[in-house]
């Protein structure tokens, strides 16, 4: 199963977060990371340990003082899920020398490393297509599709 790790996860939920809370102008509002932390319904100091991540990356500002807090960086649809799980997790690759060339003893006669950098492009790319700012919006609602049953002749 491939799956982002549960830091990563609550990673997108403060970004998200962030993202849903304008002030009366449009402006991004700072929030504290204990109003995160309730916000996000997440721990203190799991909500701490990702802002200093999500920082680091560029991908909030921090503000210290009475009135300070963490804002996005940029724009929500600005930010995308590949730019939060590389600051998470870094390089995007299934397998190591997907991201990585030279991790592998066996790298110099694989024959399948070339198609696993083209499955990690795919994904990439996949993860680069969503931004925060998409991941705000209430989910499409599915409408059911009801089987339709061909005349034959």
């Amino acid at each position: 199963m491939l799956r982002v790790s549960k830091l990563t996860d609550y990673a997108t939920v403060v970004m998200t977060v962030l993202a849903g809370v304008r002030d009366a102008g449009g402006a991004d509002e700072v929030l504290s990371a204990q109003d995160l932390a309730a916000r996000a319904r997440l721990e203190l100091p799991t909500v701490s340990k990702l802002l200093k991540q999500l920082a680091h990356a560029q991908l909030v500002n921090s503000t210290r003082g009475v009135n300070g807090g963490y804002r996005l960086a940029r724009e929500p649809q600005q930010i995308t899920i590949a730019d939060i799980v590389t600051a998470m997790e870094g390089p995007i690759g299934m397998t190591e020398c997907g991201a990585h060339a030279g991790l592998c003893d066996h790298e110099p006669h694989c024959g399948v490393r070339v198609n696993w950098q083209r499955i990690n492009q795919a994904i990439a790319q996949a993860l680069a297509n969503v931004t925060v700012a998409d991941m705000v919006k209430p989910a499409p609602k599915r409408h059911a599709t009801i089987p339709v049953q061909l005349a034959t002749a």
